[in-house]
């Protein structure tokens, strides 16, 4: 169980992560649509052009600026050294 930076200090806890995607296609877009009417967006852009999605367990959709394979290395990162 660690933290993961997802830009401009935000930190995410890497086993609440189900997806990350690229928010450039209409079915990433819907997604990020309904969870703003929902209230289930977290913005950690700080007003950056957003570069990633990523879908939570508790079905909350956070928006990064930092790019799908920049997180995904930093999520794959998070199971090699557990030795805190």
């Amino acid at each position: 169980m660690k933290f993961i930076n997802v830009g401009f200090g935000n930190v995410i806890l890497d086993m609440r992560v189900v997806a990350i995607i690229a928010p450039e296609s209409a079915p990433a877009k819907r997604l990020v649509g309904e969870a703003k009417e929902n209230g289930r967006i977290i913005d950690c852009t700080s007003g950056r052009r957003t570069k990633s999605i990523i879908v939570t367990d508790s079905d909350h959709i956070i928006l990064s600026a930092l790019a799908v394979d920049v997180l995904a290395e930093r999520l794959n990162k998070t199971g090699v050294d557990d030795n805190g």
